[in-house]
């Protein structure tokens, strides 16, 4: 057994594809998917078509307190390491235009793409610190791009879960600062990870292929450009090898805090001299807004103000 990985999603889409990457290469993998019913068959065909039966399904909704806590709980009764954590499940309810909550009351996308991982991470990290090598792996999208917008903030509002009557819940805005977040927060890990040896990277996703069921729900016009999009993107399996390239292959090896592309390129913030076009276009730089010691801080102070609360309901 060459490791224990465990990762989040990975019922469909590239989350599948890293699943099936992993268990191929001799790795156990812990799927840890909301729905349990649908997961299974995924869990069963991975374990066929790779002959390895060390593929276990775990339930665990990244957006509930209790469910993050239940999963870590019960993993902790089966397993007694963790070398790999994956964070790549993810929530974007494209046109959503009503304020999403958690069931914890927390803005959805946020509980999922910030809290939950950061929670998840908290309540493992016993398991990660008796790892020989342990890595976490933050899975970020292409959408921090739209930072490059100096006018472009987080907005904090949204994690005190205010809503503002007159304006549009902006459910693409939201999910950008939510990923941009989760970079921010990247870098707050490899410090405070630092004392356990642990790697913590991100990784930039491009844009992944809708399902038919997903296009189907969309107009003529978010219909076409869906289409277009599967057409040019990069293919879920490729993505998967992506993450399991980062987590393995000695390249990365003693790499802590950094953002790679799809490619396996660390990706730099941009310079001055770099037009807007470029940088936008480009999967090599990410934008300054990133590095905003005052908003990594905020970011991070939320977060711990989070796990601290999360911790004093679920242990009371």
């Amino acid at each position: 057994m060459k490791g224990t990985v465990i990762i989040t999603g990975a019922n469909s889409g590239i989350g599948k594809a890293a699943a099936f990457k992993f268990a191929s290469e001799g790795y156990r993998v812990i799927m840890a998917c909301r729905n349990i019913q649908i997961s299974e068959p995924v869990c069963q065909e991975i374990i066929a078509k790779t002959k390895n039966i060390n593929v276990d399904l775990l339930q665990l909704d990244i957006s509930s307190r209790q469910s993050i806590y239940s999963f870590c709980e019960t993993y902790k009764k089966k397993y007694n390491v963790l070398d790999i954590l994956i964070h790549n499940a993810g929530h974007f309810k494209h046109g959503e235009k009503n304020f999403q909550r958690s069931i914890d009351g927390i803005e959805l996308t946020f509980a999922t793409n910030l809290f939950g991982p950061v929670l998840m991470t908290n309540l493992l990290l016993d398991m990660l610190t008796k790892s020989k090598n342990p890595k976490i792996l933050n899975v970020c999208s292409t959408n921090i791009k739209h930072f490059f917008d100096e006018r472009r903030k987080i907005n904090f509002g949204v994690l005190s879960g205010e809503t503002v009557e007159d304006k549009e819940y902006n459910s693409y805005k939201i999910y950008g600062d939510s990923k941009i977040a989760l970079l921010m927060v990247t870098s707050m890990m490899k410090q405070e990870y630092k004392p356990y040896n642990i790697s913590v990277n991100a990784i930039m996703v491009p844009a992944t292929k809708m399902s038919k069921e997903t296009i189907k729900k969309f107009n003529s016009y978010w219909k076409v450009l869906a289409f277009l999009q599967n057409i040019i993107i990069p293919k879920s399996e490729i993505i998967g090898e992506a993450y399991f390239s980062i987590c393995t292959s000695n390249v990365y090896t003693g790499m802590t805090g950094k953002l790679i592309n799809h490619q396996g390129k660390i990706v730099e913030m941009a310079n001055d001299s770099i037009s807007f076009i470029k940088s936008i276009t480009s999967t090599d730089v990410y934008p300054p807004y990133v590095n905003n010691k005052e908003t990594i801080e905020k970011v991070w102070t939320i977060c711990k103000q989070y796990v601290e609360n999360a911790k004093c309901n679920l242990l009371a």
